[in-house]
């Protein structure tokens, strides 16, 4: 099951002791924070976490799947995450 925003509310609150309320608003502000900053162009990186990046897709053939006709894609931006070698690490350690 994935994280939700929720989720992640509510663990925010219970770690740190704090109002629902205050951990609701610090949740979204980073969001907005991250997003703000993608929109400008920016990377977005969090040590010891990933980099958040924008990448530029070029326009390409494609194909409708309902029809089969062939038809061209438009270019478009994309977010991509790389994790940090930290995260990585600590993903692939064998449980014990």
């Amino acid at each position: 099951m994935a994280m939700t925003k929720a989720g992640l509310i509510s663990m925010i609150s219970d770690t740190a002791i704090i109002d629902k309320k205050l951990a609701e608003r610090s949740v979204e502000t980073i969001i907005e924070i991250i997003k703000s900053a993608l929109e400008s162009g920016e990377e977005v990186l969090i040590s010891g976490f990933g980099k958040f990046c924008v990448n530029q897709k070029k326009k390409r053939k494609g194909r409708n799947p309902a029809t089969g006709d062939g038809m061209m894609l438009p270019s478009r931006k994309v977010v991509t995450f790389k994790c940090s070698g930290k995260l990585r690490k600590q993903m692939n350690q064998k449980k014990r």
